[in-house]
C-alpha cells in the first residue's frame, strides 16, 4: 500500500456534523485508518446529538461537539481547532465554516472533495468523485476522501459489515416498563414508522396492521420515536397488551441499549435501522428504488439486514419523480422475513 499520507502516531479529525445514519456510515473508516496505521488518535468533529452513537465504536477516540465551537467568538473557535492538534481532517459532510476554520488553524493535511467550490481553498488534498450519480453504496464513497492515505480499492459491502464489529451497545438500565417485558426470552418486533423527513416512508396504516398480525404469531411490538413523531401516530397504534408505545420514552443511548435486545426491527431509510445492522439484528429496511434515495446508497450495513422495495423497476421512481410506491409493500412480505 503506497501512503502518500503517515499517519502512524498522528491525530486526525473526521468531521460530518449531519444525521444519525450519515454518522454511522461514517464510521468504518475509522476502522479501516486505526488498522493501517498504529498508534493513529481519531477525534469525531459531529454534532452533539449524534455523540451516544459514535461513543459505542471502538475504534474513536474522542468527540466534539461542532455547536459548541460553532457558538464561540470567531478567535476562540479559531483556538479551539489548533488545541486539537491535529494532523490531518477528512471533511466527509462539506461545511464551509469548518473547512475555513481548519485552514486557518494550519491543519497541515486538509481533505475534501474537489466538487465544493470553496474546498479549493481551504482544502490541499481534494479527491475527484461526485457521490449524486455514482453507484456506491454512501458507506464506500466516504472511503474515496480515504484515498490520499494510501487507500488503493475501494470496500465491497461484505468487507464493510466486518467493521460493524466494533460497534458496541452500552449496557444501560432500560426503564422498568420495558426491563420488565424482556426480563425472558420472547419474540420482539420494533417497529419505527418515522423518519423526521429523511427518508420515504410506508405509513402508520401498514405498521398498524403489521403489529397486529405479528401479535398473532406471538410477538410483542414496540413502537419506538420520539416524542414529536409519537403525537404523530400514537392515537392510531394499536390497543393490546403486547402492543407497547415507548416513543418519547427513551434517550438516544437507551434506543441503542433497547435495540440490542431485541430480534428484529423494522424502519424505512432512517438511524435506528443504521443502529440495528450494526447490532447485528435483523433490520428490515423498506425502501424506494428511486436514486438516489434507493437501498443501493442507503442501506444499512450488518449481516443481518434485509431490504424490501414493492418494485424495483417502478417506472415512475425510473424517471426520478416523486412516488410512494413504498407504501405498496405488502405487510405479507415483511411478515415473511421476520417469521
Amino acid at each position: 500500500m503506497r501512503k502518500e499520507i503517515d499517519l502512524t502516531g498522528k491525530r486526525i479529525v473526521i468531521s460530518r456534523t449531519d444525521s444519525i445514519g450519515d454518522v454511522m456510515l461514517t464510521l468504518p473508516i475509522c476502522a479501516w485508518i486505526k488498522s493501517h496505521f498504529k498508534g493513529v488518535h481519531i477525534t469525531f468533529l459531529a454534532n452533539n446529538y449524534t455523540q451516544p452513537v459514535v461513543s459505542c465504536y471502538d475504534q474513536v477516540d474522542e468527540f466534539i461537539d461542532w455547536k459548541e465551537i460553532e457558538n464561540l467568538p470567531s478567535l476562540e473557535q479559531i483556538d479551539r481547532f489548533r488545541n486539537m492538534k491535529a494532523d490531518a481532517i477528512i471533511h466527509v459532510f462539506p461545511n464551509r465554516k469548518i473547512a475555513a476554520l481548519a485552514k486557518k488553524a494550519k491543519i497541515k493535511n486538509r481533505i475534501g472533495t474537489s466538487h465544493r467550490t470553496f474546498h479549493l481553498l481551504t482544502c490541499n488534498h481534494r479527491p475527484n468523485f461526485t457521490r449524486k450519480k455514482s453507484s456506491l453504496h454512501e458507506a464506500q464513497l466516504n472511503f474515496e476522501l480515504i484515498r490520499p492515505f494510501g487507500l488503493e480499492n475501494i470496500p465491497s459491502l461484505d468487507e464493510l459489515n466486518e467493521y460493524t464489529r466494533f460497534f458496541k451497545r452500552p449496557s444501560l438500565q432500560l426503564p422498568e416498563f420495558l426491563e420488565n417485558v424482556l426480563i425472558e426470552p420472547t419474540k420482539t418486533v420494533i417497529l419505527h414508522p418515522k423518519s423526521q423527513g429523511s427518508a420515504m416512508e410506508w405509513g402508520i396504516k401498514n405498521y398498524k396492521e403489521l403489529a397486529l398480525k405479528l401479535v398473532e404469531k406471538g410477538y410483542i411490538v414496540f413502537f419506538t420515536g420520539t416524542e414529536k413523531e409519537g403525537l404523530l401516530f400514537r392515537n392510531d397504534i394499536p390497543f393490546s397488551e403486547k402492543i407497547i408505545d415507548t416513543t418519547g420514552k427513551l434517550t438516544l443511548s437507551e434506543l441503542i441499549t433497547f435495540v440490542g435486545k431485541c430480534e428484529n426491527l423494522v424502519a424505512c431509510s432512517t438511524g435506528p435501522l443504521h443502529i440495528s445492522g450494526f447490532l447485528n439484528k435483523r433490520a428490515i429496511g423498506l425502501f424506494s428504488p428511486r436514486k438516489p434515495i434507493h437501498p443501493g446508497r442507503w442501506k444499512a450495513l450488518g449481516k443481518e439486514v434485509r431490504i424490501l422495495v414493492d418494485d424495483e423497476n417502478c417506472p415512475v421512481c425510473a424517471q426520478g419523480k416523486l412516488c410512494t410506491c413504498i407504501e405498496q409493500i405488502s405487510v405479507e412480505k415483511v411478515l415473511h422475513e421476520i417469521c
